[in-house]
């Protein structure tokens, strides 16, 4: 869906770095290894993103990092398509609608981290959840949302993993 809007990839995944997560942050030459792509591509796109106000620049030591802008007026707009592309909304709505009492929806993994890898890792947190929905739904959502999608179970979350909220009961 968005990939069809913004043309160039390179954007594309600093904008998922950025916007699924407000906590992710990132340096030129970290994201030049983790995207795998020349200092000089990121470079370009970070600088339009920073000049039109959606990336904040900020100095750290003699590095100069990027994180979002969430004072910016598009911050939740972006946000929001950010997340929609990902499908992360549409998990959310069929996860609700069927499984039962669901406290927490968390995103864990690559996608915590702003990461498009293909396999969304997803947490659910609740008690006396339909298993059997569960499993059928992994395969309707991976058709929907043309990724991967793992959920895991629990009913309560582990503090040692770095994650997303996306629902709270």
């Amino acid at each position: 869906m968005l990939n069809k809007l913004i043309t160039s990839k390179t954007r594309l995944r600093l904008l998922i770095k950025f916007f699924v997560n407000q906590a992710n942050r990132g340096y030129l030459n970290g994201l030049a290894a983790e995207f795998n792509e020349s200092t000089n591509s990121i470079r370009k796109e970070l600088n339009h993103l920073s000049d039109a106000g959606y990336l904040e620049k900020y100095k750290d030591n003699n590095k100069i990092g990027y994180k979002a802008n969430v004072g910016h007026p598009m911050y939740e707009i972006l946000r929001k398509v950010v997340l929609k592309h990902l499908g992360l909304e549409d998990i959310i709505e069929h996860v609700l609608n069927q499984i039962g009492e669901v406290n927490e929806i968390h995103v864990l993994g690559d996608y915590a981290k702003g990461l498009d890898t293909g396999l969304i890792e997803v947490l659910l947190i609740g008690n006396q959840l339909n298993t059997k929905y569960l499993n059928n739904l992994e395969l309707k959502i991976e058709k929907l949302i043309e990724r991967k999608v793992q959920f895991i179970i629990s009913n309560r979350k582990s503090s040692d993993q770095r994650s997303i909220l996306l629902y709270k009961k």
